[in-house]
C-alpha cells in the first residue's frame, strides 16, 4: 500500500493488518512515506534480505507494528534484529511451500519468531499471484501459527471457509484483490470479506 486515499479506504473495511513492501525489485515497492497510514490496524514492513540498520530505520520511520522477512534471513540475524528492537515488533518469517518437504525449512526458526507466512514456492519471492496445495500444510505440526498467502483471490471465498487449521490465523490478500500493483479494488476486498466473516 502506497496511496493514501486507498490506504483510507482499506482501512475502513476493517482488516487488521496492512503491508508496506520495501523491497525495491517489487513492482509494489513503498519508495516515500505516504501522505497517509493506518491508524486502526497494525503496520507490516515487507523486507527481503535487507540489513538490520535498513528495517530498524523503516521501522522507526513507519511505526512498524510487524516485520515480515521474505528472503533468506538467518537465525542470526532475526536474532540479532529480537535483541536490538526487544518486544517492540513482532516478526514474521516467510517461507515458500510446494510439498511438505519444503515446511522442514521451519524447524530453525520455530521459537524464534511470532508467525510463519506460508507462500506459493514461484520465481519471484513473493506477488506470483499463484496458489500451493494447502492441504500440503496438513504435515505442518509445529507451535508458530501461521498466515496462508499465495494467490488467493475473490473467487477463494468458500476455499477459506472451509479450510481449517489449528495454527491458521490469517489470510493475507494482495494481487489478485488489485487494480494495479500497489491499489487495491476496494469493491472486491469488501465483498469477499463479507463473504468469509458469515461463518
Amino acid at each position: 500500500m502506497r496511496d493514501a486515499d486507498n490506504i483510507r479506504e482499506v482501512e475502513k473495511l476493517g482488516i487488521d493488518w496492512m503491508g508496506f513492501i520495501f523491497w525495491p525489485k517489487s513492482s509494489r515497492y513503498v519508495s516515500a512515506r505516504p501522505a497517509y497510514l493506518p491508524q486502526k490496524c497494525k503496520r507490516v514492513g515487507v523486507f527481503v534480505n535487507a540489513t538490520i540498520d535498513d528495517i530498524r530505520q523503516h521501522i522507526a520511520d513507519y511505526s512498524l507494528d510487524i516485520v515480515q522477512l521474505h528472503g533468506h534471513e538467518s537465525t542470526d540475524s532475526i536474532r540479532s534484529l529480537r535483541s536490538l528492537c526487544g518486544d517492540v515488533i513482532s516478526i514474521i518469517k516467510a517461507f515458500n511451500i510446494a510439498t511438505k518437504e519444503d515446511l522442514n525449512a521451519t524447524t530453525p526458526y520455530a521459537g524464534l519468531v511470532d508467525y510463519f507466512l506460508f507462500d506459493t514456492k514461484g520465481p519471484s519471492v513473493g506477488g506470483n499471484g499463484e496458489k500451493f496445495d494447502w492441504s500440503v500444510l496438513e504435515a505442518y505440526n509445529g507451535d508458530t501459527p501461521f498466515l496462508l498467502s499465495g494467490g488467493i483471490g475473490p473467487d477463494d471465498a468458500e476455499r477459506i471457509l472451509d479450510y481449517h487449521h489449528p495454527k491458521c490465523i490469517g489470510i493475507d490478500l494482495n494481487s489478485r484483490f488489485e487494480i494495479e500493483p500497489g491499489i487495491k479494488d476496494i469493491t472486491k476486498l469488501k465483498t469477499f470479506l463479507n463473504d468469509v466473516k458469515q461463518d
